[in-house]
C-alpha cells in the first residue's frame, strides 16, 4: 500500500469515527476555475474530502406544502456537526504536516445563483459519493437527496474515488412535488431562479427563517427506502 492510498484509508477510518456516514476523495484540479476564491489561496490544495451526513427521515417527514421550523433547526444542528467535526478532521491533517482548508456546509456568497466558495455536491459527485439529479441536489444510493455535505481542500497526497455512473434513472419523485416547478425532466435545465422566488416566499411567509425548502428533499430516498 503506497503513502496516498495509507492517508486515505486514514481519514476514512477518522471520519467514521467522528460520525461521518460518507467519505470521498476527488482530484480538484477541474474544479478550482469554479471557486470563489483568490487563485493563490487553493494553488496547491489538489485534493477535495467530500464529506457527508443523513438527514432524519421523521423530520422530513413533517414537511408537507412549505419548510417547518423543526426542518429548519434540523438543518442547521446537522451542518454545526458537518462544521465542527470537518474541523477536527482538517486539524489532524494539519497536525500531519500539510494544508487544509474546511469549507462551511452551508454558507451562501450568491443567494441569487444559490452559489458558496465551492459547491459541495460537485466535489462529492467527483468524490464518488453519489450524482447530481433533476432536483439539483446531490443524489445518493444510500440516502437519496436526503444529506448534508462539507468539503476539506488538503495538498495531503491521498488516492481518490471513482464517480459513480448511476443516474435517477426513470425516477421522477421530486417533478411532481416541486412547489416552484422548477424541477425539469433533464438535471442542466432546473430553474434556479424559480427555485430562489418559493425560498423567498417561505421565508416572507414566515415559515422558516432562512432560504430553504426541502420538499424535494423528502421525496428523494435512497435506493435502500
Amino acid at each position: 500500500m503506497d503513502r496516498q492510498e495509507q492517508n486515505h484509508r486514514k481519514l476514512k477510518e477518522l471520519s467514521t469515527g467522528l460520525g461521518f456516514r460518507l467519505f470521498g476523495v476527488a482530484d480538484i484540479t477541474p474544479l478550482k476555475a469554479e471557486f470563489i476564491f483568490p487563485p493563490e489561496v487553493v494553488k496547491d490544495l489538489n485534493y477535495g474530502i467530500a464529506l457527508g451526513f443523513p438527514l432524519q427521515e421523521q423530520v422530513l417527514a413533517e414537511i408537507q406544502e412549505h419548510p417547518t421550523l423543526l426542518y429548519f433547526n434540523h438543518y442547521r444542528q446537522v451542518n454545526n456537526f458537518l462544521d465542527q467535526s470537518a474541523l477536527k478532521l482538517a486539524a489532524f491533517i494539519q497536525e500531519e504536516g500539510y494544508k487544509a482548508m474546511p469549507i462551511p456546509a452551508s454558507q451562501v456568497i450568491d443567494w441569487q445563483n444559490q452559489k458558496g466558495h465551492l459547491s459541495h455536491k460537485k466535489m462529492a459527485a467527483a468524490a464518488g459519493l453519489g450524482w447530481i439529479g433533476r432536483n439539483n441536489l446531490l443524489v445518493t444510493p444510500q440516502y437519496g437527496a436526503q444529506v448534508r455535505l462539507v468539503t476539506i481542500l488538503t495538498d495531503m497526497p491521498l488516492s481518490t474515488d471513482r464517480p459513480l455512473t448511476d443516474n435517477c434513472g426513470a425516477c421522477q419523485a421530486c417533478l411532481a412535488t416541486c412547489p416552484a416547478k422548477a424541477i425539469k425532466e433533464k438535471p442542466q435545465d432546473f430553474d434556479h431562479q424559480a427555485c430562489f422566488a418559493a425560498l423567498k416566499e417561505f421565508q416572507r411567509k414566515k415559515y422558516v427563517p432562512q432560504y430553504i425548502c426541502g420538499i424535494c428533499v423528502k421525496a428523494c430516498k435512497g435506493k435502500g427506502k
